[in-house]
């Protein structure tokens, strides 16, 4: 991955406030979530980063102060280099931050995703819904409280839910970490759930 050497000048002398964040792959930069939309306006028609690579978020624990950051990952097509943002959002009560997707409509889904997995709203989303987990889902998996195996909730669907025994599942699907048993038969070796978000009110396969 190649780097912009000139960009973090041109970045600090246009934002004053867009501070360089630490990175060994490629500029990045800490932005204000108030300046974040011209801060990405500028490197798309200024300085041709003209392609969102990624948009995501980090749960820094709840313990932390800002606890979630949404970055950003932009690419310039001409110049084949990259550039990183980041802003913390402000509230860790209810996150949010300006959508992006007046700029890049791509952002659309990535920014679903990250309120469907982090519950982070993106103020201007024209359609801020789940992506992945039912509406009324009540986590966030991807938050650091949310466990690997996954948390049992009620089930939308009826016709879904007879068919487990008490109307409810693991979301994500029950499973993880998981555990292989070296040598022996292929089939013993295959990795295998150690199920932990089975409890009392779910009854654990055979």
């Amino acid at each position: 991955m190649t780097t912009d050497v000139d960009l973090p000048t041109a970045v600090s002398q246009k934002f004053p406030s867009a501070t360089p964040r630490a990175s060994l792959d490629c500029p990045a930069f800490n932005v204000p979530p108030g300046e974040i939309l011209a801060v990405l306006a500028h490197l798309r028609d200024a300085q041709g980063y003209d392609f969102l690579m990624d948009l995501t978020a980090i749960d820094w624990t709840a313990e932390q102060a800002p606890r979630f950051t949404v970055v950003w990952h932009l690419y310039s097509s001409t110049k084949h280099t990259y550039v990183r943002l980041a802003a913390d959002c402000v509230d860790a009560a209810a996150p949010a931050m300006p959508s992006s997707t007046g700029l890049w409509p791509g952002a659309d889904w990535l920014e679903r995703e990250t309120y469907d997995m982090f519950g982070i709203k993106f103020d201007g989303h024209p359609d801020l819904r789940r992506i992945l987990m039912w509406d009324g889902y009540p986590y966030f998996p991807l938050r650091k409280e949310f466990p690997l195996a996954g948390l049992p909730a009620d089930l939308p669907d009826a016709e879904v839910a007879a068919e487990t025994k008490a109307g409810l599942i693991a979301a994500p699907m029950a499973g993880g970490p998981f555990v292989a048993t070296p040598g022996g038969p292929m089939g013993d070796a295959e990795p295998r759930a150690k199920d932990e978000a089975w409890n009392e009110q779910t009854e654990k396969p055979e």
